[in-house]
């Protein structure tokens, strides 16, 4: 028999939210009403009878996940949070909704207000990561077992969110995948911010996601018996599951209500007082009934209980294994990974390949793989391109949910959201690839990764001119310019095995961002054949080969395949009877925030700078400044065989010398 829920004390609990949110959003002159308005039922429905969670302890490993896809409804997750006694979230910030340094911005910000699981805002973006949360609760229970791990991701979506193309790349690959404990509950509103959404939006949404595999129903969003009946079905079922929670958006507005007036502006004075009196609360703002604040709060403390029983089930596991799960958490690296690393760069050494950086991150990843277990790694359909797959590795499928590489299908976008949901849910670290020019598919989540401050790893293979016949439109030309100007992304483009081991290194101890491996598929020949203790790449740039023969009259700067290219420069020169020097530079934006005598010390003092890398100059000045040379490209790339395209493009060592004599012979 299915459970009926107290109208009144419902009422009581969904008017809690309404009033703070409106009431926010009014003094902020600024906001979103409509949402939390029209899904205050689906809320408290939510969080009062079905979520596992303590409000007191947001970070509890085996609570439920609540993400707000439609991030521009926040003050939905801030009423929640206030109203169920999150740390932190006074009543003085829902008053500061909005303003410079308060826990309540315009969009929720995971970090930045204690029980918001992810930024959410772009849509889409939500509904996507929300299949990483759950692809990694799967893994985890899979591992450390389902008295440990056993909890659902809850979505609540917009119209908007379903719209976004990403959003079939989550559906296809969670029905695919058979994500059972991913509930997305759909506030089904109707309207967008031109008007009604029957004027760009005739999609069947239920038949869209039971067609992805999903199971998917409609139910009076304004109806809390319809809409936990629901809630449970889904738990019951081992597909994910989509609700359409018909709503009216703006609920209980006189005027504004069921309209796109309700979406992204306040109510006004007069509306707002209509409203309030309409649902029969308090005129005064921010005046939250003491019946309905101390119901919340007590459904906030009701998952006290559930998380001391879980505490005490971790506690009775092994000491190895509680040690292991929370070193996971803590996103600690394993013991042994450094002396893996070193054994590998030492085998490097003992035996210079001249492989593709694509193949030397392969070789690396079959060194680090064996001794990291919460390196998941995974491919958008060009597993064999990437060389992300080692031989031992298990696809993660339903029947092996233990599997550690993710066929993420053609879907870059969806890829790198799910990779955000993996590294936010905690226990992994994902690393996902594709073809370097298919970072302006993944832009929108490699972006909120950086906000985030989530390590996900992109593994970018076939990253300049040099892959050849396919041409420019899978050639980067301005791609490694583009990311690196994403904030608080780091890109590394390693010159050979060595560097390539030792910028894996690097992308597995940063754990406060993303990092892009740039990659090649073209051979390279190794740039150093020493071993060092120290991971040269890691401040950025360092000085590969000196000056012969005296202090050096020109440095040339480099990246990836072209450091290969400075090497034959540099002897060019040394015939011409100039003195060169060249610095490798693996990660231009990580050089550039050294402390300025390490800058110095690697930028050196010869007059002449030259830089060479088969993308755009943008960037570069930084290092050779405007009077610098730079060889590179300057337009789209074309068809051909890469030694070709090189010269055609005047990518060569010729190029090099020929820049540095022009400057100095002036």
């Amino acid at each position: 028999m299915s459970q009926t829920i107290d109208r009144k004390q419902h009422d009581l609990l969904a008017n809690a939210i309404r009033s703070l949110a409106m009431d926010a959003v009014e003094q902020a002159k600024s906001g979103h009403p409509g949402l939390p308005l029209g899904a205050a039922d689906i809320a408290a429905v939510l969080f009062s009878q079905v979520m596992k969670f303590d409000a007191a302890n947001p970070s509890w490993p085996d609570r439920d996940r609540f993400v707000l896809s439609a991030g521009h409804g926040s003050m939905l997750i801030y009423a929640l949070l206030h109203l169920t006694g999150a740390p932190g979230m006074t009543l003085d910030e829902i008053k500061r909704f909005r303003q410079l340094h308060s826990k309540t911005p315009g969009h929720p910000e995971v970090g930045h207000t204690p029980g918001v699981e992810m930024t959410t805002g772009p849509l889409g973006q939500g509904i996507a990561t929300a299949v990483g949360f759950a692809m990694a609760e799967r893994m985890l229970a899979a591992e450390f077992g389902r008295r440990v791990v056993d909890h659902h991701t809850y979505v609540l979506a917009s119209d908007g969110d379903l719209m976004e193309g990403i959003s079939q790349e989550a559906i296809a690959l969670a029905g695919h995948q058979k994500l059972g404990k991913l509930i997305v509950l759909f506030d089904d509103n109707g309207i967008s911010i031109d008007g009604p959404l029957s004027m760009s939006d005739s999609v069947d949404q239920l038949k869209r996601f039971q067609s992805a595999g999903w199971r998917a129903e409609r139910v009076d969003g304004h109806d809390p018996d319809a809409i936990l009946a629901a809630l449970q079905r889904a738990k019951a079922s081992s597909r994910p599951s989509l609700i359409a929670c018909k709503t009216v958006i703006g609920y209980g507005a006189p005027k504004k209500a069921g309209t796109s007036k309700a979406h992204g502006e306040p109510l006004g004075a007069e509306e707002l007082a209509a409203t309030k009196a309409k649902l029969g609360l308090s005129a005064t703002a921010f005046d939250i009934a003491p019946a309905a604040l101390d119901a919340w709060r007590e459904a906030g403390a009701r998952g006290a209980e559930s998380r001391k029983a879980w505490e005490a089930t971790f506690a009775a596991l092994p000491p190895k294994k509680q040690s292991e799960f929370n070193r996971r958490l803590a996103r600690e690296l394993p013991a042994k990974l450094g002396k893996a690393i070193a054994a590998h760069k030492a085998a490097l050494a003992a035996n210079p390949p001249t492989v593709a950086t694509r193949k030397a991150s392969e070789m690396a990843l079959e060194a680090i793989t064996p001794v990291m277990p919460e390196l998941v790694l995974g491919s958008a359909d060009l597993t064999p391109s990437n060389n992300t797959k080692m031989k031992t590795a298990v696809p993660f499928m339903p029947k092996s949910p233990a599997g550690r590489y993710i066929h993420y299908g053609i879907r870059e976008h969806g890829m790198a959201a799910a990779m955000n949901g993996i590294s936010l849910h905690g226990g992994f670290r994902p690393a996902g690839a594709t073809f370097m020019v298919f970072t302006d598919y993944c832009r929108p989540a490699i972006r909120l990764a950086a906000l985030m401050e989530q390590p996900a790893i992109y593994v970018m293979t076939h990253d300049s001119i040099g892959l050849g016949e396919d041409g420019p439109t899978h050639q980067p030309v301005e791609h490694l310019a583009a990311l690196r100007a994403i904030p608080n992304l780091r890109v590394l483009r390693p010159a050979d095995a060595m560097e390539t081991a030792e910028c894996w290194q690097l992308a597995l101890e940063r754990t406060n961002g993303p990092t892009v491996l740039a990659l090649t598929r073209q051979n390279l020949t190794p740039a150093r054949c020493e071993a060092s203790r120290a991971n040269l790449c890691a401040q950025g740039a360092y000085e590969l080969t000196p000056a012969e023969g005296g202090r050096a009259e020109a440095t040339i700067f480099a990246t990836g395949s072209e450091v290969e290219i400075a090497g034959t420069a540099r002897k060019l020169l040394s015939e011409r009877g100039v003195r060169a020097r060249i610095v490798s530079v693996p990660s231009l934006e990580l050089f550039l925030t050294q402390p300025e005598e390490v800058r110095r010390k690697v930028i050196g003092s010869a007059r002449i700078k030259v830089a060479v890398e088969a993308g755009i100059r943008m960037g570069w000045d930084a290092l050779v400044g405007p009077e610098g040379g730079f060889v590179g490209m300057t337009g789209f790339g074309a068809s051909g065989p890469y030694k070709e395209l090189y010269k055609h493009f005047g990518i060569t060592a010729e190029a090099v010398a020929d820049a540095v004599m022009a400057r100095h012979n002036q």
